[in-house]
């Protein structure tokens, strides 16, 4: 099985060495994604926007990995506040409320303190 990387463009992906996504087979690992709008390399400071935008990037990252939303198995949401995860739940299940893929959510620090939410998915081509 051959392995393929996603770049989003992001100077991080350079900066740390990571890939935005990872195939192989027909697997989709995509990187934990925050609601930076790569584009701008901006971030906003509202957490439903920034929720939308992880979203946003993760799907077009599915997208270059000729994969969608809908093929999501997996997702991990990281939030510093725990408390704050409720208000996250319209957008989720926007994106998510037919997919239903298993689902966890954890509450640590994560590397900018401007970060409200980061969301890790696997997806599975097909699905």
């Amino acid at each position: 099985m051959t392995k393929s990387l996603i770049s989003s463009g992001s100077t991080f992906e350079e900066q740390i060495g990571y890939s935005r996504a990872v195939i192989v087979g027909d697997w989709v690992f995509v990187s934990g994604t925050t609601g930076y709008d790569y584009e701008t390399m901006s971030i906003s400071d509202d957490l439903l926007e920034q929720t939308e935008q992880c979203l946003k990037n993760i799907e077009s990252a599915l997208k270059q990995a000729g994969s969608s939303l809908k093929d999501v198995v997996r997702a991990t949401y990281v939030l510093p506040d725990g408390a704050d995860f409720e208000k996250c739940w319209p957008v989720l299940r926007k994106y998510f409320g037919d997919v239903r893929p298993a689902a966890m959510m954890i509450s640590a620090g994560l590397a900018d303190p401007r970060m409200k939410i980061e969301i890790e998915v696997t997806a599975c081509k097909g699905s």
